[in-house]
């Protein structure tokens, strides 16, 4: 195999794990924002220091997953960027408003600080939204028409319950007493809407694009992709199980299997992701470009190659050291 076929398919590869570390580490600390009004101004600060040390490296992910668009799919990177130029503006500038809102938060007067945490929940719901309907735009080839945006906005609603469930299994590992009994309620009421949400876009998404749908329902290829519904199906069922039971053990003091609801979230997520990619690969614009027809020169995927090696595993160095030094129950949030 040359170069030309084998490179292009590296880097459709790299920029999907960027995307998914993405879509798994800032979706959490999304989720947790679009939460934070639902707790005390104790538990705010709490669930701000759950994510304190983490949501500003998180977004690092994003900027790699796009830079290797740019430089390995520069093509493609014109065409998506300029059709999703409004969700990513917004999406941008409900991360500016996370951004300032987290530091002014805790330096701002007490009659100030609801209006910083106010704006903190806008910026990452905003995001959030945000990010789901440019994946709605995306998966129907960016086609105009009311139908295509609508599936967009009910892609944004998805995604948004998926990280709210994402965040609360997070507050449920990191956090303990009331707050960490109030996001299990929380988890509780996030998995219905994400379940909800996962079976409409499933149903969606095949009739918003016959390509992906002749992909899916072809003898025996659907066979094959059985198992991925159906995985995700009892990952659901086993949060609808064994949350209660967590609010019963943690009433009691038993803090066992906390991480379960975090751990079955990210199983969601990973068998979505698998589905999506095995959907659209290997088209990078649907209906447009492959991974081949969008790629740079191979000789310029070499260079970035090269470079890639190298970045990525001190990103991913650094996401592991940060998650294991900050390990443990978070603590209340202090500025000295």
């Amino acid at each position: 195999m040359t170069a030309e076929l084998v490179l292009p398919v590296i880097f459709a590869g790299l920029m999907a794990i960027s995307l998914l570390a993405y879509v798994i580490l800032d979706g959490y600390d999304l989720g947790v924002g679009v939460l934070l009004p639902l707790g005390s101004d104790e538990q705010r600060d709490t669930m701000i220091a759950s994510i304190g040390p983490f949501w500003d490296a998180n977004e690092t992910w994003l900027v790699l997953g796009v830079g290797l668009l740019l430089v390995a799919f520069p093509m493609a990177h014109g065409i998506i960027l300029g059709e999703l130029y409004l969700p990513v503006a917004l999406m941008l500038l409900g991360l500016i408003l996370r951004g300032v809102a987290f530091d002014f938060r805790v330096k701002a007067q007490a009659h100030h600080q609801p209006a910083w945490n106010a704006a903190f929940a806008a910026g990452s719901l905003l995001a959030a939204v945000s990010q789901g309907v440019m994946l709605g735009r995306y998966l129907t080839g960016f086609a105009p028409g009311a139908a295509a945006w609508g599936f967009a906005l009910l892609a944004g609603i998805g995604l948004t319950a998926g990280y709210v469930l994402l965040g609360a299994g997070w507050l449920i590992m990191k956090t303990e007493g009331e707050l960490q009994q109030r996001a299990v309620r929380w988890a509780q009421r996030a998995l219905l809407g994400t379940g909800l949400a996962v079976l409409l876009v499933s149903i969606a998404t095949p009739l918003a694009s016959a390509r992906i749908a002749a992909k899916w329902f072809a003898l025996p290829d659907f066979l094959l992709l059985l198992p991925l519904p159906l995985a995700s199906l009892a990952l659901f069922v086993l949060l609808a199980i064994s949350l209660p039971r967590l609010a019963a053990r943690q009433a009691a003091g038993n803090d066992n299997f906390c991480w379960l609801p975090f751990a079955a979230t990210v199983g969601i997520v990973l068998l979505s992701f698998w589905g999506l990619a095995y959907s659209v690969f290997p088209e990078i614009v649907i209906g447009r470009l492959d991974i081949w027809q969008a790629a740079s020169d191979a000789e310029a995927l070499r260079v970035i190659l090269a470079g890639a090696i190298v970045v990525l595993p001190c990103i991913a160095g650094y996401t592991v050291f940060a998650y294991r030094v900050f390990r443990g129950k978070a603590r209340g949030l202090s500025y000295s």
